[in-house]
């Protein structure tokens, strides 16, 4: 059994978000074997050198018991949390996986993304996403004081919310098509656009499904499950609210 999720947003702000994933990582995802985080896990990430916060202290410490459990966790980047180094993942005992990525298992295959990059009608972000993900822009950044980075972490959010309202653009169709093409029409499973549903695209006369993610809230959260047979949502509530 394989578990997708994405766009947790952790962030102290987010104390029941927090504490569901927690408890679904001592819990639900133990009884499988491999969890792919598919990008957003935390509101923002401003260098591994953060690992030492407290807030972010509990998060690694449960990804790695549940590494350490059996769990084999794999960590994509998000739009939020695409400072996340090896650092990181060797700490939670995950590991990180490049956008897009081709997972093949003997029953099926899939491509897996977090979904931004082909938000192509979103050409602000698109134009900011260029700029963040270069090394240059990624090694200044690292290299200015942590209070600095934090800031210009807020400042991002505060962007994002402006703009988006909380809804992000969705997927170009036509650079949709391109992807699932080239990636031999297999099915997608992405997250980012926080609207949750099964598309059907037919390309080139072939019929893929395109999942999309769930984001979490406080008090639920959503995880695809693979079967070895089938893809169902299942919602992950708590059991014991805290």
């Amino acid at each position: 059994m394989i578990l997708f999720i994405s766009d947790l947003h952790l962030s102290p702000r987010s104390p029941g978000a927090t504490a569901l994933f927690l408890q679904f990582l001592a819990g639900r995802a133990r009884q499988a074997e491999a969890l792919y985080i598919l990008g957003d896990l935390f509101e923002a990430w401003v260098g591994d050198d953060d690992i030492d916060d407290p807030f972010h202290a509990r998060i690694v410490a449960a990804l790695r018991a549940a590494s350490d459990a059996g769990l084999k966790i794999n960590l994509m980047h998000g739009n939020r949390d695409f400072l996340l180094g090896q650092g990181f993942a060797n700490a939670a005992g995950a590991r990180l996986l490049p956008d897009p990525y081709d997972l093949v298992l003997p029953e099926w295959s899939f491509v897996l993304s977090h979904g931004d990059a082909l938000c192509l009608d979103d050409t602000a972000y698109q134009a900011f996403r260029a700029r963040v993900r270069t090394p240059e822009w990624q090694s200044k950044m690292l290299a200015r004081p942590r209070f600095v980075r934090r800031l210009v972490a807020r400042y991002f959010r505060w962007r994002s919310r402006n703009i988006t309202r909380a809804v992000y653009a969705d997927l170009n169709p036509a650079a949709t098509d391109d992807f699932l093409r080239d990636h031999g029409y297999v099915t997608f499973i992405h997250g980012h656009t926080h609207q949750p549903a099964k598309h059907d695209h037919i390309v080139d006369g072939i019929h893929v499904e395109r999942w999309v993610l769930a984001d979490w809230h406080e008090d639920r959260g959503e995880c695809l499950v693979w079967n070895g047979e089938t893809l169902q949502r299942e919602a992950v509530v708590f059991e014991n609210r805290p």
